[in-house]
C-alpha cells in the first residue's frame, strides 16, 4: 500500500522571529511583522524538508493544505499532491489549520508532516488529538514541544524513513501552550496542552524546553566577570535568557528577557533590538556577542533568537561567539551536544563541530555542536 503523507505548511509561522516580535499568532501580529519588514520563512524551510525526499518521493502519496498551506512548495518540488479545500484563500487562519488536518485524517495520511510552531502544533493535535502521528518541520519563532524535528532536512529525512518502513516506532510528545502576549511582555508562560504521536528518533527529534534552574554560584561569579567585561569599549551583545540577564543584574541594568540587548562601557545602548536594528549598531564596530543554551534541547541559535539572523551572526564573527551556561544545564542535555538552526545552511555547518562553552570564571567545557 502506497504510504500517504499530510503536509500542513502555516505560511506565516516565524515571521516574527527576526523583527523581535516573539510569534506570529493572529492577524495583527502577522500586519506588525509585515509592517516592520518581516518576509516568509515557512515555504523555504518546507521546501528543505521536502528536497529530502528524494527518489523515494515517487513511492509517496502527498496530501496537501491549498496553495501557500502546501501545495504550492510540495509542485515546486516535483510532487503531485491531493489538494484539500482548506488554505485555499489569500489569508489563511488556524481555522484552516485545523480543517485541514482533520481531512487528513478522513483521507487517511500516515503522517501529517507540518511547517509551524508551537500554535500550529496545538491547532493540528486539536483536530486530530493522537489518531495520526505528526512531525513538526521547525519554522516558529518559539519551539518549546517536543513535536519538532532539529531541522528541516531532519524533519524530512524522518518523515521519509517512518513512511517507507525503515523506523516505524512512534512516541507520545508533550505539546505545550505558550502565551505569546506574555512573551511580548518579558514573561514565559507554557503549560502542557495535549499529548501528541510523534516518530521517534533521538538524534532527530528536539526534547521540549526545560525550564531554568536557579543559577549555581559557579555561574553567577561568571555572570559577574562577564558584567566587568562588558565595561569596557567594545559593544556587547546580549542573547535572550535568564543568564544573560544576570549579567545585566551585575551591571545595574533593567534588560529584556526575550530580547536581545546591547551594552558599551557599562552602559545599555539598545534594548529588545529586531535584527535591522542589530545590524545597525554594529555597523563598523567591533562586537562580542554572549549567548545561552536553551534547556533541555541544547539550542545556541535558532529557538527564540531569530534576531540573530545570519547576517548578523556574521557581522559579530563566529570567533566573536561567546557561549555560556551552567554545568548543570549541559550535563543535564541528552544527547549531550549544542545545537545550531540559523536558517542558513552553510552557517550552520560552519558554526558545527567543537566550541568551549563558558560555565565558571576562567573554566570552560567543549561541547560537539550539530544541526
Amino acid at each position: 500500500m502506497t504510504p500517504r503523507l499530510g503536509l500542513i505548511v502555516n505560511p506565516v509561522a516565524g515571521m516574527g522571529g527576526r523583527v523581535g516580535l516573539k510569534g506570529t499568532d493572529g492577524g495583527e501580529v502577522v500586519r506588525r511583522a509585515l509592517a516592520l519588514g518581516a518576509t516568509p520563512v515557512a515555504p523555504a524551510r518546507a521546501g528543505r524538508a521536502l528536497a529530502r525526499l528524494g527518489r523515494d518521493g515517487d513511492r509517496i502519496a502527498v496530501v496537501a493544505g491549498a496553495r501557500a498551506m502546501g501545495s504550492d512548495v510540495a509542485r515546486a518540488h516535483g510532487l503531485a499532491p491531493e489538494v484539500v479545500s482548506a488554505g485555499d484563500s489569500d489569508e489563511t487562519t488556524a481555522d484552516d489549520t485545523r480543517a485541514a488536518a482533520a481531512e487528513m485524517e478522513r483521507r487517511n495520511v500516515d503522517l501529517i508532516l507540518f511547517a509551524g510552531g508551537d500554535g500550529t502544533t496545538r491547532d493540528i493535535v486539536d483536530a486530530v488529538g493522537t489518531a495520526v502521528p505528526i512531525l513538526g518541520i521547525p519554522t516558529g519563532v518559539k519551539m518549546h514541544s517536543a513535536v519538532f524535528a532539529t531541522s528541516p532536512e531532519a524533519a524530512g529525512d524522518l518523515a521519509v524513513s517512518h513512511l517507507c518502513g525503515r523506523r516505524t516506532q512512534v512516541r507520545e510528545a508533550e505539546v505545550m501552550d505558550v502565551d505569546e502576549e506574555a512573551l511580548r511582555g518579558g514573561r514565559v508562560s507554557a503549560r502542557l496542552h495535549a499529548v501528541a504521536r510523534v516518530p521517534y528518533d533521538r538524534a532527530r527529534v528536539q526534547n521540549p524546553k526545560a525550564s531554568s534552574a536557579p543559577p549555581d554560584a559557579a555561574l553567577d561569579a561568571l555572570c559577574r566577570q562577564i558584567a566587568t567585561e562588558a565595561q569596557g569599549d567594545a559593544l556587547t551583545l546580549l542573547a535572550p535568557g535568564t543568564t544573560t540577564q544576570r549579567i545585566l543584574r551585575h551591571l545595574g541594568l533593567e534588560g529584556t528577557l526575550l530580547g536581545i540587548d546591547a551594552v558599551r562601557s557599562g552602559r545599555l545602548v539598545g534594548a529588545d533590538l529586531n535584527e535591522a536594528q542589530l545590524l545597525d549598531v554594529l555597523d563598523g564596530r567591533p562586537a562580542r556577542l554572549v549567548v545561552a543554551v536553551v534547556g533541555g534541547q541544547g539550542y545556541v541559535f535558532g529557538r527564540g533568537n531569530q534576531q540573530l539572523s545570519p547576517d548578523v551572526i556574521r557581522r559579530v564573527g563566529l570567533d566573536n561567539v561567546q557561549i555560556v551556561a551552567s554545568l548543570d544545564k549541559l550535563l543535564a542535555l541528552d544527547p549531550a551536544e549544542l545545537r545550531v538552526d540559523t536558517g542558513d545552511p552553510a552557517l550552520d555547518a560552519e558554526l558545527s563541530g567543537y566550541r568551549a562553552v563558558r560555565i565558571a570564571p576562567n573554566r570552560s567545557l567543549v561541547l560537539r555542536v550539530s544541526t
